[in-house]
């Protein structure tokens, strides 16, 4: 369940971000920091996506789970994806937090620009 929910999500965030404004440049980029759900641009940021998705708040708030941990995974990742495409200029993190209901049928969106910016 966890895993299609993540899945689920990451489409939603797709076409969200899209609709937004977004280019999407690649999902599910992996390297052995820990993975990045999107990345993709707006404008001329390089923006790295994580997509966080829950059916409640019993746990809190999806975007809570990016924590400090996670967020230090991202950047991991983020650098060695600018270091292997010799990206120059500003890029930054953003979040996007999805609630649904347990039949995947409505969800809140919520997109977090800039949970952290850098330029290199």
């Amino acid at each position: 369940m966890k895993k299609s929910l993540g899945d689920f999500g990451e489409k939603i965030a797709e076409g969200y971000l899209k609709k937004h404004g977004y280019t999407i440049l690649e999902k599910n980029y992996r390297t052995r920091f820990g993975e990045v759900d999107i990345i993709a641009k707006e404008g001329e940021i390089i923006c790295f996506v994580e997509v966080k998705t829950r059916t409640g708040t019993d746990f809190g708030l999806p975007q809570e789970a990016v924590n400090f941990k996670k967020q230090n995974k991202i950047i991991r990742a983020a650098l060695a994806y600018i270091t292997e495409n010799k990206f120059k200029g500003t890029w930054r993190i953003d979040v996007v937090a999805i609630l649904i209901d347990k039949n995947k049928k409505t969800h809140n969106i919520e997109l977090i620009r800039n949970a952290t910016s850098f330029s290199v």
